[in-house]
């Protein structure tokens, strides 16, 4: 991790109203996310996470406040600027995969490239493959989005979130549909990525799978009320191994 900025925002707000009513789903967030940094944004249904998501993720707007991404104001572009800033500089994970039916783990995976004049054909085979190597998708290129588990559906989800080399990447309860070892296992490679330099914020409602990250970012009725580093983040390929351990004890 270095001091470089990726995220920077102040006094961020985000009104809707309601009737004659105004929410406060955001009401004056103050944060900084550094380059290389994996940290977990936090709280229960209705904490505001998800309306900050949104804004990190160049789909929606800010009331009040400044938001910097990578060192650009996001509420001075338009929506064309947007959506080059989406496709370009973010990645983003889904916890239903959110991968076309009936198309190959390639094709998937290119898709983000397909919106990006300055990639040959050519090119956007080649980084698609590079994606799908880096999470252990190797032998699976090929196959379709119903031929494969959820844990590798998931696994083409993140190699099509890093296709682009984005400058962060947003994964939204990522391991929500899930189950524990599948889990672990997709923590560990987000782990790797982290290790590799690559920076990710996590929305997860889950203590255990925030213990994988390195920073918690907890929100209730729309502020931020605990922000800490996590100075010894679990290891999860050490946790999937003891999944694996337990498991074996009960099997005969």
């Amino acid at each position: 991790m270095n001091n470089k900025e990726i995220i920077s925002i102040k006094n961020l707000q985000k009104h809707y109203i309601v009737g004659e009513e105004t929410i406060k789903a955001l009401n004056g967030i103050d944060l900084s996310v550094k380059k290389g940094e994996f940290l977990a944004i936090m709280g229960t249904s209705g904490s505001g996470k998800s309306t900050l998501l949104n804004i990190l993720g160049c789909l929606d707007l800010p009331t009040e406040g400044d938001y910097f991404l990578d060192g650009e104001n996001i509420k001075s572009l338009n929506r064309n600027q947007l959506a080059d800033i989406r496709n370009q500089k973010l990645g983003f994970v889904f916890q239903s995969y959110n991968l076309l039916p009936r198309t190959s783990a390639l094709e998937n995976v290119e898709l983000p490239l397909l919106y990006n004049p300055l990639v040959s054909n050519a090119e956007r085979k080649e980084k698609a493959e590079q994606a799908l190597i880096a999470v252990g998708l190797k032998d699976r290129m090929k196959h379709l989005s119903n031929q494969m588990s959820g844990g590798q559906q998931q696994r083409v989800a993140i190699a099509r979130s890093m296709v682009n080399s984005p400058v962060v990447i947003f994964a939204d309860e990522a391991t929500g549909n899930l189950d524990t070892r599948t889990s672990y296992e997709i923590m560990a490679l987000f782990q790797e990525l982290n290790d590799k330099g690559m920076t990710i914020c996590f929305v997860t409602h889950e203590a255990d799978i925030a213990d994988f990250t390195k920073r918690n970012v907890v929100f209730r009725d729309g502020q931020i009320i605990k922000d800490r580093i996590i100075e010894n983040s679990k290891n999860a390929l050490e946790a999937l191994s003891q999944v694996n351990e337990n498991k074996d004890e009960f099997e005969y």
